[in-house]
């Protein structure tokens, strides 16, 4: 099984209702069984909704009760975050799922990318939220940019 953000199989879960179809990740895991999630949906967003940005900290921040995720309007949104994280963890962990593909750049989802917090469209390496908790317990987190240079059947590879 392997997790993969909604998005990217053409759900309109997007914060501004739209989604992040990706041909090239539906095309590779056509052949293998996948748990969509949108973590911001399973933690109680509603969509669309306001862009959100984790401000000045890290995702492991965040999840320590140090830290925030603040949306445009400044309102402060962490606990949906968190809330979201740990529903897509408890999938990952009912189902036994190893690997993630997950959307970059997000609050959420993002790996190794993630905005900066400025809503300026600038970026700071670090992690979302649901992905540092993935990662923090054993899950192998992927984007949809690692296709270019990663060998996706050899990774997908799982007896079934």
């Amino acid at each position: 099984m392997v997790l993969i953000s909604a998005c990217l199989l053409g759900v309109c879960c997007k914060y501004n209702g739209g989604d992040n179809k990706n041909n090239e990740v539906l095309k590779i895991l056509k052949k293998h069984p996948v748990i969509p999630i949108c973590p911001e949906q399973l933690g109680g967003l509603s969509t669309p909704r306001k862009p959100a940005e984790i401000q000045a900290c890290s995702a492991d921040d965040v999840l320590k009760g140090n830290g925030k995720v603040v949306n445009l309007d400044g309102n402060d949104v962490t606990e949906y975050f968190i809330r979201g994280a740990y529903e897509a963890l408890k999938l990952a962990q009912i189902y036994d799922v190893k690997i993630a593909i997950l959307k970059s750049k997000s609050p959420s989802c993002g790996c190794g990318l993630i905005y900066d917090g400025s809503f300026s469209g600038k970026l700071k390496e670090g992690n979302g939220i649901t992905t540092e908790l993935l990662i923090q317990n054993g899950v192998k987190v992927y984007t949809e940019k690692d296709l270019e240079k990663t060998d996706w059947e050899k990774i997908l590879k799982i007896d079934y």
